[in-house]
């Protein structure tokens, strides 16, 4: 093993991992994005994951980024030499792109000097121009102005927000100004692709030493897991049987995370993957489990 990393897997192994949950205020918060799916609960088992591996990873794929937030742990706390993000979706992937190739600093004042009003933000969203910068600056608007971050086609404004704070209950502009101008300075350890997560899997697909974590916000027809999916995400269409068939064929490891169905454990089982069911708490705080996929969760035990 490379290193214990005791700091972390002390409090995981005290208890199973069913019961144990992440409290996610003690997670560093690095992305941008404020996601329905989001993985920050999760960081705690990544890096126990990755750690738990003979040598660092060369390289970690998140062919379905989102957020980014595994990725973004594995850039900043190096957990990986490199990170490949993959994202579908042309709104979030100018966001990437924009963070990744040199513009952090200009988002990061657009958002500074920003007029958040009711009108403000119907007006600059309503545009269709200005190239990937303007386009990076509108998704987080949209994200951080829309219930529940929610980017999909038929999402709406805040009205009251917490505390009747309305628009600016997610608006925190230093604070989003921050991580993204901390994710610049490291834009190095990063690629960045728009595309097709499970093309960029088999371009990998050979490599001892790339791990994989997949995270798909979509649902299809007989895989009633990541069904929230259809009203969360303008990308929502997946076949689950061919990401699974990708995973299984890659040379290095792999971790999957997807709602507990007996769809997806069958689909696990046939692939012939480990499955366990971890804890986590949902944006009202309320415990939930979530099931992790690889071909072995031992290093969950």
């Amino acid at each position: 093993m490379r290193h214990s990393n005791s700091g972390y897997q002390a409090t995981l192994f005290k208890m199973p991992a069913s019961e144990y949950v992440v409290n996610v205020a003690s997670v560093p918060q690095r992305s941008p994005f404020r996601y329905p799916g989001g993985k920050t609960w999760l960081v705690p088992r990544v890096r126990q994951w990755l750690t738990s591996l003979d040598d660092r990873p060369t390289v970690l794929i998140e062919p379905f980024a989102g957020g980014g937030i595994v990725g973004l742990t594995a850039a900043f706390e190096e957990l990986a030499e490199h990170v490949v993000l993959v994202e579908l979706d042309k709104q979030v992937a100018a966001v990437w792109q924009t963070l990744l190739k040199g513009d952090a600093d200009w988002l990061a004042e657009r958002i500074l000097s920003f007029d958040l009003t009711y009108d403000n933000v119907r007006s600059t969203l309503a545009q269709d121009d200005g190239g990937v910068r303007e386009r990076a600056f509108r998704a987080i608007l949209k994200n951080r102005t829309f219930h529940g971050g929610i980017m999909a086609p038929g999402a709406n404004l805040i009205k009251y927000g917490e505390n009747g704070k309305g628009l600016k209950s997610r608006w925190y502009a230093e604070t989003l100004a921050n991580r993204i101008i901390a994710i610049g300075k490291i834009r190095n350890r990063f690629t960045f692709i728009c595309g097709d997560g499970i093309e960029v899997m088999r371009e990998y697909a050979r490599r001892k030493q790339a791990v994989f974590f997949i995270d798909p916000p979509y649902t299809a027809g007989g895989t009633k897991g990541k069904r929230a999916g259809t009203r969360l995400y303008a990308h929502h269409e997946l076949d689950h049987e061919r990401l699974f068939e990708t995973a299984a064929k890659v040379a290095g490891d792999v971790l999957l995370t997807y709602d507990d169905t007996p769809d997806v454990r069958d689909l696990a089982a046939r692939h012939s993957f480990e499955v366990e069911c971890v804890a986590m708490k949902n944006t009202h705080h309320a415990k939930m489990m979530e099931l992790l996929i690889g071909r072995s969760l031992s290093w969950l035990k």
